[in-house]
């Protein structure tokens, strides 16, 4: 696993079951190589605007990042993983979209 990628894990939901959600590793943590990772949503209604960020087909990494259709990158939804919850790979982010991500999350952290 390595930052960027698009992976699937268990996230409980709001009615209480457990699901495969769509998460994105935004950075790697020591000492144990757990993430950061984000949520990722096909509720665009949910976006929090200038926090969130669309991923849509338009968007040069759409294809790569293996989802099937326009997504909300969730920012306001972090967890730190384990990397052994993780349950398997999509495909990944580009690097200056994972970047972006960050640089959001820390310019709002440092407000």
């Amino acid at each position: 696993m390595k930052e960027g990628e698009v992976v699937l894990t268990p996230i409980p939901q709001a009615d209480g079951l457990i699901k495969n959600r769509p998460v994105i590793l935004l950075r790697e943590l020591p000492p144990y190589k757990d993430f950061l990772v984000c949520g990722v949503s096909t509720q665009l209604n949910k976006e929090v605007r200038g926090f969130d960020e669309l991923i849509s087909p338009g968007d040069d990494d759409f294809e790569s990042s293996g989802l099937r259709t326009a997504s909300l990158v969730r920012m306001g939804f972090l967890a730190v993983l384990p990397s052994r919850k993780i349950v398997g790979s999509i495909v990944s982010i580009s690097q200056t979209r994972r970047k972006r991500l960050l640089t959001t999350l820390s310019n709002y952290l440092t407000q």
